[in-house]
This record gives structure tokens, C-alpha cells and sequence, in this order.
């Protein structure tokens, strides 16, 4: 299928195939071609494969969890250039509504925060794993930059009736998502 006044393509390939990507500016039913589940998705690449979320992202959030449990490191830009050398993080994928926030918090916890680490990945991973694939172009909000609100929510314990931590959780997402807009 080529692309028409409908659809555009990313600069990244097929994961099976390598053929480029395309986003149609309509769900439609796909089949995952590796769990064979099926979606509602407005990604698939030209010959037609299409990936869910959920195995697109399984590999890398292993590498993500089991890097950011054991890593020393502090700052959390550092543990973001690591990551992303690893094969199994991909340019565009869910992943990165994961990584973000895990990065957050493993250089809050190594720079001193009171934080059981463990916890705070699993719960990282819940939330930022519901952010579907396609939200920064399509929800007007990149998964990334919402992840670093929900570090803020995870480390402050903030819940939707708090008071200052919720503030600081939007206040955080906000700066996030303004940088990402300027890119």
C-alpha cells in the first residue's frame, strides 16, 4: 500500500521486513504478527505488518528493568545514552514512556532518594506501559515526556485528590512536554 493524502511515513523500518511505516489517519483492524492478537491500529509498515505494543515493547522493557536495578549511575541523561545502545530499544516505540521514567528514578534512588527501586520500576512500567504507541502524534503528548510526571507521582505518592505533589507531577510533565516541542 502506498502512502496517499491519508497516511505518512516515519523514518524508521518494519521490524519484520525493514519496508518504512506508515500511519493512517484512521484506526483499522490488524492482526499482530507475532501474537496474532487483534487491534484497532493506525500504524502498520507498507506491506502490511503490524507489531501491538505489547510485544514491541517486551524485549526492551526486560533491558530497561534489569539495566536501571543494577546500574550506579546518577544522572539520569547518562542512563538514557546507555539504554539506547542496547538492539532491543528502538528509535520509535512504546518503550520510551517506560525508559524515561525508569531513568528518573534509578538516578533519583542512586543520588539518595528514599525509594524502593524495585517497586518503583513495576510501577513505572504499569503506567507507562498504558500510554499506546503513537500518543506524541496522535494525543498531542509524547509518552516520554508524560512519563517523567508519572516519576514525579510515583516518588511524591501523589494521587489524583492530592494537593502540592499533584501540582508538581503536571508541572513536570508540562516542562517536559514544552522541551519536547521545541525539538
Amino acid at each position: 500500500m502506498k502512502a496517499s493524502d491519508n497516511t505518512s511515513h516515519t523514518p524508521s523500518g518494519c521490524l519484520i521486513c525493514g519496508a518504512p511505516l506508515v500511519y493512517t489517519r484512521q484506526m483499522e483492524p490488524v492482526e499482530c504478527v507475532l501474537c496474532h492478537g487483534h487491534f484497532l491500529s493506525n500504524a502498520r509498515c507498507e506491506n502490511g505488518h503490524y507489531i501491538c505494543d505489547s510485544c514491541h515493547e517486551k524485549d526492551a522493557l526486560q533491558v530497561i528493568y534489569s539495566f536501571c536495578l543494577h546500574t550506579k549511575q546518577k544522572n539520569p541523561v547518562s542512563i538514557l545514552q546507555e539504554l539506547i545502545r542496547f538492539p532491543q530499544i528502538h528509535m520509535h516505540g512504546p518503550e520510551h514512556h517506560v525508559m524515561v521514567g525508569m531513568a528518573l528514578l534509578t538516578a533519583y534512588k542512586n543520588s539518595g532518594g528514599e525509594l524502593d527501586l524495585k517497586k518503583a520500576l513495576v510501577e513505572m512500567n504499569s503506567r507507562g506501559s498504558s500510554v499506546p504507541g503513537g500518543a506524541c502524534g496522535f494525543w498531542g503528548a509524547c509518552g516520554a515526556g508524560i512519563s517523567t510526571g508519572m516519576f514525579i507521582s510515583i516518588v511524591t505518592g501523589s494521587t489524583p485528590l492530592g494537593k502540592e505533589n499533584f501540582g508538581l507531577s503536571h508541572k513536570m510533565t508540562a516542562s517536559a512536554l514544552g522541551a519536547i516541542g521545541e525539538i
